[in-house]
């Protein structure tokens, strides 16, 4: 937390994602939904036609399809870091599902918040940071836009 209220965190690489190869953080989905329900029409459309399709585009990825008698459709999505994210699809309809599915996929698990600066380094330079600017003399002086020649 800082003091504006709002969490926030340095820019990282998640398990060190993208050094190597890249993984995939969505380990496990859960598609519950009932099979007699109006508002699970949506879900059942998926699952008829887009549910095969997405699981083989995502082979790291187990997808679970769960009939229950639940009023209330949803999307569970476990990541490799531990975090569990429940998603209501409640009368939406098959393109959307998939819109959401693709949306939890790509995403870390961690919680989305501001980034407190766009680079971060554990061992920072005593030096400071490097600019276009830092070995300019100071007798050149400062850098004025470019005045029009007047004719």
């Amino acid at each position: 937390m800082t003091s504006r209220g709002t969490p926030s965190r340095f820019l990282k690489s998640v398990l060190q994602n993208g050094v190597g190869r890249y993984v995939c953080q969505l380990k496990r989905v859960s598609i519950v939904f009932s099979k007699k329900a109006q508002s699970s029409l949506g879900v059942r459309d998926f699952i008829e036609e887009g549910v095969v399709d997405y699981a083989k585009k995502n082979p790291s990825t187990v997808v679970y399809v769960s009939p229950q008698s639940c009023r209330i459709p949803k999307i569970v999505a476990e990541y490799l870091n531990g975090s569990v994210r429940e998603e209501l699809v409640t009368s939406k309809t098959s393109p959307q599902i998939l819109e959401l599915l693709t949306k939890l996929t790509n995403q870390s698990g961690l919680d989305v918040i501001r980034i407190r600066k766009p680079f971060h380094t554990d061992s920072p330079s005593i030096q400071g940071q490097w600019h276009p600017f830092t070995n300019r003399p100071p007798s050149i002086g400062p850098i004025r836009p470019q005045q029009p020649d007047a004719e």
